[in-house]
């Protein structure tokens, strides 16, 4: 088996609501392997997404270690993070959070204005991405122009464009039809098989779920020993 990209050691995320102290997630211990491709499953309010915007240092735990690409995420300050996170990670949202006021080109392409890559340089890269994902006949074409499942393959696009070595996704079907649903998790799978993308992804849905080589389920911020 392959080294750990991914390691909690007792992981813990606890919140202030009002009066209200909340537990998100609870003494979580996981090995993720590099190359695998994980998904996260559980009810609402479970810590699935808690845990997937900590492995991302989006957010700071409360307890506990974590370990990510070897770095100890707990001991880097915010502009470190900011540049660990995109040199490292590539992040799917559910909501695509693609800027109306740019071209699927642009978007996939701003990620790089972090690099040294000159312009001419950043478009080729851009399009090269989104020649992936099936959209190279898209490159000029606004958010609203686009279906809900190239949106979303624009947004893989993004962020895949630096070439991260980890993938992380949040339910990156909730808002998709079942065939569009089936491009994106098709797409994942082929950036998981054949480029050794490691991708951990929250849903709900078990159809997504069946691409992946592991499946970890949470309940009530805590990770259920039945993991498989």
């Amino acid at each position: 088996m392959s080294e750990p990209i991914i390691e909690t050691r007792n992981l813990t995320k606890e919140f202030l609501r009002d009066e209200f102290h909340v537990v998100a997630l609870k003494d979580v211990t996981l090995e993720i392997p590099q190359g695998e491709f994980v998904t996260l499953m559980g009810p609402s309010g479970s810590g699935k997404s808690t845990l997937l915007h900590l492995i991302a240092a989006m957010d700071r735990p409360t307890g506990g270690e974590i370990r990510v690409l070897g770095h100890n995420l707990r001991e880097l300050t915010d502009r470190e993070i900011a540049h660990w996170r995109n040199e490292n990670v590539g992040f799917i949202f559910q909501q695509f959070n693609l800027l109306p006021v740019l071209t699927a080109l642009e978007n996939v392409e701003l990620p790089l204005k972090l690099t040294h890559l000159n312009k001419a340089e950043r478009l080729e890269h851009a399009a090269t991405a989104l020649n992936l994902v099936g959209l190279g006949d898209r490159l000029g074409h606004f958010p609203r122009q686009l279906s809900g499942g190239q949106e979303q393959r624009v947004a893989i696009a993004r962020a895949i464009v630096t070439d991260p070595a980890l993938i992380l996704a949040d339910e990156p079907t909730g808002n998709l039809d079942a065939a569009s649903a089936q491009e994106v998790l098709t797409i994942l799978s082929k950036l998981n098989k054949d480029f050794g993308k490691t991708i951990v992804m929250v849903t709900h849905d078990p159809h997504a779920a069946h691409f992946a080589t592991r499946v970890h389920h949470l309940e009530k911020g805590e990770l259920m020993p039945d993991a498989a």
